[in-house]
């Protein structure tokens, strides 16, 4: 036997002892052969709470699953239908820049998030903070036991919340701008449920509209959206 072979017959003997010192140290004693369990060598943390965490935090929302946008992280945002993480990290710097969103006017405000999204966020989010302009969010109410019972959805809301003085019937054919509630709003030509909500929250921030053109100052209502549905309200 040359020299070469007999390096490479006590580098196989070699190896042969250190398998079966390290399979003497993974598998417990009296377990079957072949069984070896690396996680146990890992450090106490164990990684799978970690992923379960994310596996939650993925999961699609259910049907009456709701998220608080002026609480959740954005892990959390990024579950909400078409947000990303990049989207969804734009909100929170957002809030944290300039406080709670307080309900859809404010989140419209966030770069990236125009009508068509928030008619898409719309049911499933609330808010419970405060709003930029200082009403308290009306989207949670304390419960039995001090518990937070989410509210329906602003699309749901039927009219201000901020007692008005009453005003007359519309002319036949018109949408009061001040009684109707957000359905009425959203069947108006180019109203959406986000721009409906738009309405009734900023009807409940201000007061009752005094003009037809004071719609322009809602979130989301331009020149053109005031054009459209210019024959179809008004305000007596």
């Amino acid at each position: 036997m040359s020299a070469t072979e007999r390096r490479a017959l006590l580098l196989l003997l070699a190896l042969g002892l250190l398998g079966h010192g390290v399979r003497r140290w993974l598998v417990p004693s009296g377990a079957p052969p072949g069984q070896v369990e690396l996680l146990q060598a890992l450090p106490p943390k164990s990684p799978l709470p970690h992923r379960d965490s994310m596996l939650a935090l993925a999961r699609p929302l259910g049907p009456d699953e709701r998220i608080d946008a002026d609480r959740a992280t954005a892990a959390e945002l990024a579950r909400l239908p078409r947000v990303g993480m990049a989207l969804a990290k734009r909100m929170v710097a957002y809030r944290d820049a300039h406080g709670g969103f307080g309900g859809l006017p404010g989140l419209d405000q966030v770069p990236g998030i125009g009508p068509g999204l928030l008619g898409a966020l719309a049911q499933h989010l609330s808010f419970s903070g405060a709003s930029p302009g200082g009403l308290a969010a009306t989207a949670a109410e304390p419960g039995p036991g001090g518990t937070t019972l989410p509210l329906a959805p602003l699309s749901a809301t039927t009219t201000g919340l901020l007692p008005g003085p009453p005003t007359g019937p519309a002319p036949a054919g018109r949408v009061n701008l001040n009684a109707a509630n957000a359905a009425a709003l959203d069947a108006l030509p180019g109203i959406g449920p986000a721009r409906a909500a738009s309405i009734v929250q900023y009807r409940a921030q201000h007061g009752p509209f005094q003009s037809v053109d004071e719609l322009g100052r809602v979130p989301g209502m331009g020149a053109a959206a005031v054009a459209r549905v210019r024959e179809h309200v008004a305000v007596p």
